[in-house]
């Protein structure tokens, strides 16, 4: 049998004694307040995966897309601007993304699972209807993944980058949005975006960071373009994906023609650049499977970039993160509150958890 299966067996006991550490005068921490990543001599496959500890990790606030209408929340509802990025008038059900973890001598490995019956896979797509394109306003779902690689912020949570600009009241009338930036200078956050459309096109998350002035690429650039006509106009006023416009592309990335193809034909809303450098560390692997979507991420522990979290085995308070979920939608996320960490277990502390396991 594997290593790892009296590892879990002693971490299995652990949690029910609530204590972690290498002896029985270590510091008190509950195994329930963090993410635990297990080391392994290979790749996780389905059966390591099954035994691993999970993480139920909580979002909140977002819009769900249903396969019913939702009339508890209206085409009206207004962004509500508090930290935590609530949105509508009343609150959907929160979503449970159940978080396992484990690592290799070079690698750290990431599964996230959670509940969505309805998998959205296009952004903006095309469609033909035998006599033209039309854009059918589709979106993707997605997450993304904060990392506090150096501990800036205390009880570190997704609020410290949800901040409000354009902020307006004149009379009756009230303006606001919401922008994932860092209040200070000099300060930033590791950053990793899977979209099930985008980046699981060619599977990777985009590795990127944020600082004071908002999201950027590790690697400079846009990797994202709308496949519209319009979208690559200059004029004033003119928008992507409107009534009068046309793919640049079809589905089977051709230059679109003068010719329609056949109804039910689809075409991209959006061109995607292969990722290279410092924004293809994050690999992926998704599907969509039984009502939910599992997605599989794996990342050096050290990328050398200063842009990115170093995952170091052993470090007892491991990496602070935050989570965000999006279902049909680029703004309207579901975010932890709750403060969140991954900690890698050394040897020294998993043999100190099978010593207790043989007492």
């Amino acid at each position: 049998m594997p290593a790892i299966i009296p590892i879990l067996c002693a971490v299995a006991l652990a949690i029910l004694t609530g204590w972690l550490g290498g002896c029985r005068d270590a510091a008190a921490v509950k195994l329930a307040d963090r993410l635990y990543a297990l080391k392994l001599d290979y790749p996780p496959g389905a059966a390591e995966w099954e035994r691993a500890l999970p993480r139920v990790v909580t979002v909140r606030g977002g819009r769900p897309h249903k396969l019913t209408s939702f009339a508890e929340i209206d085409d009206d509802t207004v962004h509500v601007t508090t930290a935590s990025c609530h949105h509508g008038s009343r609150l959907p059900d929160p979503i449970k993304v159940d978080m396992r973890a484990f690592y290799t001598d070079r690698d750290l490995y990431l599964r996230l699972t959670w509940k969505d019956a309805t998998p959205d896979r296009a952004l903006m797509e095309w469609l033909s209807d035998g006599t033209r394109w039309r854009n059918t306003g589709s979106q993707e779902d997605g997450f993304g993944l904060m990392w506090d690689p150096s501990g800036q912020f205390p009880q570190f949570n997704c609020s410290y980058a949800c901040h409000i600009q354009d902020f307006g009241v004149s009379r009756s009338s009230f303006h606001a949005s919401n922008k994932m930036r860092l209040a200070k200078e000099g300060t930033w956050l590791d950053l990793w975006n899977w979209k099930a459309d985008r980046t699981a096109r060619y599977g990777f998350a985009d590795d990127r960071y944020l600082d004071h002035e908002g999201m950027k690429g590790d690697l400079p650039g846009e990797l994202f373009s709308p496949n519209s006509r319009q979208g690559q106009a200059v004029a004033p006023g003119v928008q992507p994906f409107e009534e009068t416009d046309q793919p640049l592309y079809d589905g089977d990335r051709q230059p679109a023609g003068a010719s329609v193809p056949p109804p039910g034909s689809r075409a991209p809303g959006y061109l995607v650049e292969r990722p290279a450098g410092g924004r293809a560390d994050v690999l992926a692997a998704a599907e969509h499977r039984g009502g939910e979507w599992r997605v599989v991420l794996r990342r050096a522990l050290d990328t050398g970039d200063r842009r990115d979290v170093r995952f170091i085995p052993g470090e007892p308070h491991g990496v602070a993160f935050g989570l965000a979920v999006m279902d049909h939608t680029l703004f309207e996320h579901y975010a932890s509150a709750a403060t969140e960490r991954l900690v890698l277990l050394n040897k020294v502390q998993e043999a100190g958890l099978v010593d207790l396991n043989a007492e």
